[in-house]
């Protein structure tokens, strides 16, 4: 049976992120749990959409994370006149070779900020959809592996903003989560003028992890060991949006395993070795919330998705403790609740 030990302890993991954590909230200031959030979606090999208002950091979010781990980074700024050849590549007539030459795209990396993705048509949005669900792209009959590991970092404006293109349920479906930064603090906003008032923090930033670790790491969070009853929690909580009457479109299967994914992940940065109904709760919100679509009635009434998971957070009953400890997925018994509170970083 597999174990922490054949591929990263879980001590490697949490002072791995830990680096990684300190390296991006020294650019974000007084936004931690937007920062956690988005190192629960890469070691849970999701990709991550970031949503707010012009100004409150998203790019500057998504570029720091990237420079944080020494990987190959791709920047795409989306635009209406941006083609998805642009994105996926193009073949190429070599005269000298006299055969097609492949040109990749930007998708080729392993960190991929899309900067504004809504503001490109929905053409150029769906080139996205078979690199962010197979992890490959398909050109002319030819298909082409993507490097591991693999992560989009998607920042869009609010629909409601000029110049912009809502992105397709099938495309929203396919973001692990959604993140909003929010404004800071007044003690955050009086920090980020001392540091970004002279020069740009993301000037200095170095690495302070490698690709490889990371791969490591995300093999580590795939054994993390899921109870059963908190398997069905989370099917139980995406059922309730499928027949929630403010909903006119509830959460997929592929929901589902997205937060069951994230919850191994939270787990894994909270220090332990088995997820808690507490780490599906946590991240119902930014993993469900995006997916739904209210109908028109609640959005007469003011009523968001976010205010639908809440209420169905509620309203579902958590699990209680089994009487006997779980064996945890990673070689040694485990229980499905921790006996102290769980060590966080």
């Amino acid at each position: 049976m597999t174990t922490y030990d054949d591929r990263a302890s879980l001590t490697d993991l949490t002072a791995t992120v830990e680096r990684v954590r300190s390296s991006v909230e020294g650019v974000i200031e007084g936004k931690p749990e937007v920062v956690r959030l988005s190192l629960t979606v890469l070691l849970a090999e999701g990709h991550l959409l970031i949503e707010d208002v012009p100004g409150v950091g998203k790019t500057m979010l998504a570029k720091a994370l990237a420079k944080s781990i020494d990987c190959s980074v791709r920047r795409i700024q989306f635009t209406p006149d941006l083609l998805p050849s642009d994105i996926t590549g193009v073949s190429i007539w070599d005269q000298q070779r006299r055969d097609f030459e492949f040109k990749p795209g930007a998708i080729f990396a392993q960190i991929v900020i899309g900067d504004e993705i809504n503001r490109a048509s929905p053409k150029t949005q769906s080139a996205l959809l078979e690199s962010m669900e197979e992890r490959q792209v398909t050109i002319d009959g030819q298909t082409y592996e993507l490097p591991s590991p693999f992560m989009v970092v998607a920042t869009q404006n609010p629909v409601e903003m000029e110049g912009t293109y809502p992105l397709p349920e099938a495309q929203r479906d396919r973001f692990m989560a959604r993140v909003s930064v929010g404004y800071p603090s007044v003690e955050a906003e009086l920090q980020m003028l001392d540091v970004h008032g002279g020069v740009s923090p993301l000037e200095d930033l170095q690495p302070v992890a490698h690709a490889h670790d990371i791969v490591k790491l995300i093999e580590a969070v795939r054994g993390v060991h899921v109870a059963e009853t908190v398997r069905r929690y989370a099917v139980d909580l995406v059922a309730a949006t499928r027949n929630h009457p403010d909903l006119r479109l509830g959460a997929s299967p592929r929901a589902t395993l997205h937060l069951l994914r994230a919850a191994k992940a939270s787990a894994a940065l909270s220090g332990r070795e088995y997820a808690l109904p507490d780490d599906v709760q946590a991240l119902a919100v930014a993993v469900l919330a995006h997916r739904l679509l209210p109908t028109a009635q609640a959005q007469l009434n003011r009523r968001t998705s976010e205010q639908v998971v809440q209420e169905i957070l509620q309203r579902t009953a958590v699990p209680a403790a089994p009487q006997q400890p779980g064996l945890g997925g990673l070689g040694r018994g485990a229980p499905a609740y921790p006996q102290q509170p769980p060590r966080r970083l």
